[in-house]
């Protein structure tokens, strides 16, 4: 598979990144933004209407971009029960090697006007049930054994998306190592047999 290139930012979003990242939505302002892009306050304004505009796009991109790295990994696997651990694993190194945007996510959705927070909010939604289906799907195929799908899927996304709020990429566990170790952990939640996966997540493995 073709290497996958990363999330599709500008010096202002990695500005604003890097601002909320620091001292979080409210904390940052328009100048830190401006300063960490290394351009003028004007030029942030003709880029981006406001800074809720700026936390609006870093979220929309990271839920295009994750969503795409889970469908891809996804369809690498060949048996329904490879698809869910391949999922797994790809929901689980995004958030390991994506820890700035993993971390906005999880933590200013708060910080976003009502529509827009209904409609990032239904996006996520969509990355549960893209999971979920490939749950029911190894079931049906026999390969899974959970009377709890639906809590068990979701007990693994809350367990992949907290891996934003304490893994470091340059720890003594590599975000590789990590994704497969939660592939495992998610097949035994869902009673599936675990073994490693054989093709890697793929789409997900890129930066």
């Amino acid at each position: 598979m073709a290497r996958v290139p990363p999330l599709p930012t500008d010096d202002v979003l990695d500005g604003a990144i890097r601002a909320f990242v620091a001292t979080g939505y409210h904390g940052a302002s328009i100048r830190s933004v401006a300063e960490l892009a290394g351009m003028s306050v004007p030029g942030v304004y003709h880029h981006y209407a406001s800074k809720q505009a700026l936390l609006v796009r870093i979220l929309d991109l990271t839920m295009e971009d994750l969503a795409w790295r889970l469908k891809q990994a996804r369809d690498e696997g060949t048996t329904p029960g490879e698809r869910v651990a391949l999922t797994i694993e790809a929901l689980a190194l995004y958030h390991a090697r994506r820890v700035d945007v993993a971390f906005i996510g999880a933590s200013e959705m708060r910080s976003l006007e009502p529509d827009t927070y209904a409609r990032i909010a239904q996006r996520r939604t969509d990355v549960q049930r893209l999971l979920d289906a490939e749950i029911d799907g190894a079931i049906d195929a026999g390969e899974l054994t959970t009377t709890h799908p639906r809590d068990a899927g979701r007990a693994i996304s809350t367990m992949c998306t907290s891996l934003a709020q304490w893994f470091h990429p340059n720890g003594p566990t590599s975000p590789e190592q990590i994704a497969r170790e939660y592939a495992q952990f998610g097949l035994a939640m869902l009673g599936g047999e675990t073994r490693p996966t054989t093709r890697g997540s793929g789409a997900a493995s890129a930066p």
